[in-house]
């Protein structure tokens, strides 16, 4: 049976019509200053192309977790600013709430080429539980839905799946394109050897990513403090470092089932130890070996190495997660010497967004990926396999 094709914005008629779009503008903060804009400019492709077309262009998303009512702090007013800076456009008008009269009315004033900012999504707590009388009241202000926030496609909200169930002509914007070909090859069949990197703090909020790897890796590298959880758990000693020994036995479980498929689980021979996160005073240990009042914040030189080794021999890598605590100077070499060999390599490369994108930019290396991931929990829970609803929505019939 085939797949529900999801229409682009080339199959769309939107000259003079009020499109509405689900970006992802949960950026980050320093204090009330924005620190980091790359979210908005990810989605520009989509805006400019709906503004050349002569769209009146209405744009929706949310911004941190205000708990279903209205929070100061976290207004879309910076990135209105923000965006008419992009732009270059005198004002990107924001309305007082995402629906109701006062949203009826900007849009109603609307006219082709000009755009519209609704305030925080999550201002109602409607948003979140995909209450259909909120999707009924956001519907209404468009003619075109477009969903270019690939990074809430795992969530099932009213923004995601319950306006584009109401609107008849939808589409994806190009950014949600793109992060659908890209992840969606890793599924496919690609060249090898295919090497994932995964790293972080938690072996439990990647299981089922890592179940699926095993899959279809050919060589898994786990940095990290996750790292520590797996070289406790086969008998390590790993001082202070954080460890979830309630994952012990499926740490074991992982280990042998890969070796059963002939997948090479590779693991840090040292470490890069202190006895707490502000100290400067560092030493390199065997991995596990690490001391009793000690913690291991980054990867060993050993282990950086022997990493790099095997990436440069890829076909096609897959990376999510630091190997340490990279945005600490002291203990960044590891991340930084994994992200500048896959930067360098000529494998297929792609960054399954979280801290890793963080990574890569503070690496400054980011040109030699062939796709950055915007989104963290959706690109990993697409790779494990997971329908998401914000994509499927989108070739749903009404």
């Amino acid at each position: 049976m085939d797949e529900p094709r999801i229409s682009s914005l080339d199959d769309l008629n939107i000259e003079g019509r009020k499109v509405l779009v689900r970006v992802d503008f949960n950026v980050p903060f320093d204090g009330n200053v924005i620190s980091d804009d790359t979210r908005i400019r990810a989605a520009m492709p989509t805006i400019d192309y709906l503004l050349d077309a002569g769209a009146r262009v209405i744009l929706m998303s949310h911004l941190g977790r205000p708990k279903g009512k209205p929070d100061p702090s976290l207004s879309l007013e910076p990135v209105a600013m923000r965006l008419a800076e992009i732009l270059d456009m005198g004002e990107v008008t924001l309305t007082d709430s995402c629906v109701g009269d006062g949203a009826k009315q900007v849009v109603r004033d609307m006219r082709d080429g000009h755009v519209v900012l609704l305030e925080n999504l999550r201002f109602h707590v409607g948003e979140t539980a995909n209450d259909p009388h909120l999707a009924k009241e956001i519907a209404a202000l468009g003619d075109i839905y477009v969903n270019d926030a690939f990074g809430t496609a795992h969530r099932a909200h009213a923004s995601t799946v319950g306006v584009p169930s109401i609107v008849r002509d939808k589409a994806a914007g190009f950014l949600m394109q793109k992060e659908i070909q890209a992840l969606g090859a890793l599924l496919g069949d690609v060249a090898r050897p295919y090497i994932a990197v995964l790293g972080g703090a938690k072996v439990s909020g990647k299981i089922g990513i890592i179940e699926n790897l095993l899959e279809r890796v050919n060589v898994l590298i786990i940095g990290g403090a996750m790292a520590n959880t797996f070289i406790a758990a086969t008998g390590g000693t790993v001082g202070k470092s954080l460890v979830e020994e309630s994952k012990f036995p499926l740490a074991r479980d992982l280990i042998a089932r890969a070796q059963a498929r002939d997948v090479k689980i590779v693991l840090p021979t040292d470490s890069v130890v202190a006895d707490n996160a502000d100290s400067t005073a560092t030493q390199t240990v065997p991995a596990s070996e690490i001391p009793d009042d000690m913690v291991a914040f980054d990867i060993g030189p050993e282990s950086s190495a022997a990493f790099k080794e095997i990436l440069g021999r890829a076909g096609t890598i897959f990376w999510n997660g630091p190997m340490g605590m990279f945005e600490k100077e002291q203990f960044s070499t590891g991340t930084t010497t994994i992200a500048k060999a896959i930067a360098g390599s000529s494998a297929l490369s792609v960054v399954g967004g979280g801290d890793s994108v963080a990574a890569v930019k503070r690496s400054g290396l980011g040109a030699g990926f062939d796709h950055i991931s915007t989104g963290g929990g959706a690109s990993l829970e697409l790779l494990e396999g997971k329908v998401l609803p914000g994509i499927t929505a989108l070739a749903c019939e009404v």
